[in-house]
C-alpha cells in the first residue's frame, strides 16, 4: 500500500508547477501528475484508469522518486532520428534478440554487421536498442518453486486478519539479517570530474540480528545472537510478548526456517500463558515479508525498499566504519534509535501491499 502524504509542501509545489507549465515534455508532466495523485491518496488502480497507464509503471515512478528524487524522473528518454535499418530489418533484429540474452552490444553489433551489412558504434547501437524497446537489465532472482495458490491463500488470510484485528491483538513480521562488515558504494549526485571514492574495509565479520516489525506502530524488537537458531527465535518471541503486555494475542509471521519450527520454539509456544500465534509464510515466498530486501522489485509492489534495505541505506551505503565494533554499533543504533525517531520518513518504503508472483509473468531464461 502506498500511503498518501509522502510529499512535502515544497515537493508538491515543484510537481504542480511541472504539471501546469504546459511544457513540451508531456511524459515528465504525466509522472508528476501521477505522484500528486498518489500523494492525494488515490490508489494505483484509479490512477492507471485515468492516465491510461499500467499499475507497475505508476509504482515504478513512486519507487524511483522515493529513492532518487524528482531529478531521476524529470528527464525524457532518448529521441532518435531516422533509422538506418529498414522496418523489416528492425523486425528481424527484434526477433533475434528475443531469442537470446546478449550481455553486451558487441555481440549485437557483430550480428547486425554480418546479417544486414550495417556497422554501428557502441553509442549508436545503444540508441537503436532503446528505440526498439530494449533495455539493459539484470534478470530477477525468481524462486525455483512458487505456488500461486499458496501465495493467494496467504494474502487472503493476511487481509482477513488485518481487517478483523481487535484492539487487543497485534501483528509482527519476523526474520533474521546478517549485515556484513563492508562498505557499500552507492549512486549519488557529484560534481562532474570530482572522481568520488570511499574507503573499504578488509574484514568479513557479520552482525546477527533476529528481529521483528509491527507495520502499524513500527515497533522493532530484536535480539543480537551469536548464532541465529531456535534459541534466538524463542528469545525474540519472548521479547515481542514483553513489549506487548496489553495484547491478548500477538500474531507473528515468519518463514519456514528449521529453527522457526524446532523444539525451542515449540517449548515456548507450549506455555499455558503463551500469547503468540505463529503464521508460516508459504515456501519460497520471501516477497511476502516486508522485512526482506528487494526481490522482483518491478513486479512486486510489496517489494519497494524493505526494512533491511532501509537499514543498509542508513548504515552501509557510502559509509566507512573504521572498526567492526563501530559498524556493529551503527547497526544497533539504527534499530534502537533511528527507526523509532525517523520511521515516518521511510514508512512508505516498508509495505504490506503483497501481490502474487508466478513464473508466467516473467521471461524465464533457460
Amino acid at each position: 500500500m502506498i500511503r498518501p502524504g509522502f510529499l512535502s509542501p515544497t515537493e508538491r509545489l515543484e510537481l504542480e508547477v511541472c504539471v501546469r507549465s504546459q511544457r513540451e515534455d508531456h511524459g515528465v508532466a504525466r509522472r508528476a501528475n501521477a505522484l500528486l495523485l498518489l500523494d492525494d491518496g488515490k490508489s494505483c488502480q484509479v490512477i492507471v484508469e485515468f492516465l491510461y497507464l499500467d499499475d507497475d509503471t505508476v509504482r515504478g515512478w513512486h519507487k524511483t522518486y522515493r529513492e532518487n528524487g524528482w531529478d531521476a524522473l524529470a528527464v525524457d528518454g532518448w529521441k532518435g532520428g531516422q533509422s538506418r535499418m529498414a522496418a523489416d530489418q528492425e523486425a528481424a533484429l527484434c526477433d533475434w534478440l528475443d531469442g537470446r540474452f546478449c550481455h553486451s552490444s558487441v555481440e549485437i553489433r557483430a550480428h547486425v554487421s554480418t546479417k544486414f551489412g550495417l556497422r554501428y558504434l557502441h553509442s549508436g547501437c545503444i540508441k537503436l536498442l532503446a528505440r526498439l524497446g530494449f533495455e539493459y537489465r539484470k534478470p530477477k532472482a525468481l524462486p525455483r518453486v512458487v505456488s500461486a495458490e499458496k501465495q493467494a491463500a496467504f494474502i487472503t488470510l493476511y487481509e482477513r486478519l488485518m481487517g478483523d484485528l481487535g484492539a487487543d491483538e497485534a501483528v509482527y513480521f519476523a526474520d533474521a539479517v546478517h549485515p556484513e562488515y563492508q562498505t557499500k558504494p552507492s549512486h549519488g549526485w557529484v560534481k562532474a570530474g570530482s572522481n568520488p571514492a570511499i574507503k573499504t574495509t578488509a574484514g568479513r565479520g557479520r552482525v546477527n540480528i533476529h528481529g521483528a516489525l509491527n507495520l502499524e506502530t513500527f515497533d522493532t524488537p530484536f535480539v543480537e545472537p551469536t548464532t541465529v537458531d531456535g534459541v534466538s527465535a524463542a528469545q525474540l518471541l519472548a521479547k515481542i510478548e514483553a513489549r506487548n503486555p496489553d495484547k491478548r494475542m500477538i500474531h507473528v509471521i515468519w518463514d519456514n526456517a528449521a529453527y522457526h519450527k524446532g523444539p525451542d520454539v515449540s517449548s515456548f509456544l507450549a506455555r499455558p500463558d503463551c500469547r503468540i500465534h505463529l503464521i508460516q509464510l508459504p515456501p519460497y515466498c520471501p516477497h511476502l515479508n516486508p522485512l526482506l530486501g528487494r526481490l522482483l522489485r518491478n513486479r512486486l509492489s510489496a517489494m519497494i525498499e524493505r526494512l533491511w534495505a532501509v537499514m543498509h541505506q542508513h548504515v552501509t551505503h557510502n559509509r566507512y566504519h573504521p572498526t567492526q565494533k563501530q559498524f556493529a554499533n551503527a547497526i544497533l543504533k539504527f534499530f534502537r534509535e533511528t527507526i523509532q525517531n525517523e520511521w515516518k520518513t521511510f514508512r512508505s518504503q516498508v509495505s504490506d501491499n503483497f501481490r502474487v508472483i508466478t513464473h508466467e509473468k516473467f521471461r524465464v531464461l533457460p
